[in-house]
């Protein structure tokens, strides 16, 4: 959640990140923070990169997390979590699930007494689609590779 609200920051998005507004504000951002338009042994140019990395990385993140995104990408994710769990490990708030397809989900701001919960229980897939899955902030996180 820190690093939502972190990134929500940056891009002075308020509640749901809109992506038309998103793509704008990182054209902005990456216009203004380009290490090309410092000199090379400027102290700022180090910054800069760092910087546009961060406007980057944010700009990806916030894009995984908008309502459109999820809108398009669900019946993709229906199939994804009828797979099965494949693996779980949960950090913090971040609860990170892997399904028998290869596909990671992160799901935010998942407290460790559900996760308890989802430990302890006898079916682990059921009770994830009953008090995870569709209840917690989601993104897609990666996708194993698959052989040509």
């Amino acid at each position: 959640m820190k690093r939502i609200n972190e990134y929500k920051k940056l891009f002075s998005v308020e509640n749901e990140p809109d992506l038309k507004n998103l793509k704008t504000t990182y054209r902005n951002l990456v216009k203004e923070w380009h290490p090309d338009n410092f000199q090379a042994g400027d102290a700022l140019c180090s910054e800069a990169e760092a910087k546009s990395r961060q406007i980057i990385d944010a700009y990806h993140f916030l894009v995984s997390i908008a309502p459109e995104t999820m809108a398009a990408n669900i019946e993709e994710y229906s199939l994804t979590t009828e797979s099965g769990i494949a693996d779980f490990r949960h950090k913090g708030l971040l609860l990170e699930i892997s399904y028998l397809d290869g596909t990671t989900y992160e799901y935010f701001g998942v407290p460790k007494s559900v996760y308890i919960k989802m430990i302890n229980s006898d079916k682990q897939l059921r009770f994830a689609k009953r008090n995870i899955l569709n209840s917690y902030l989601y993104r897609k996180s990666k996708k194993a590779l698959q052989e040509a």
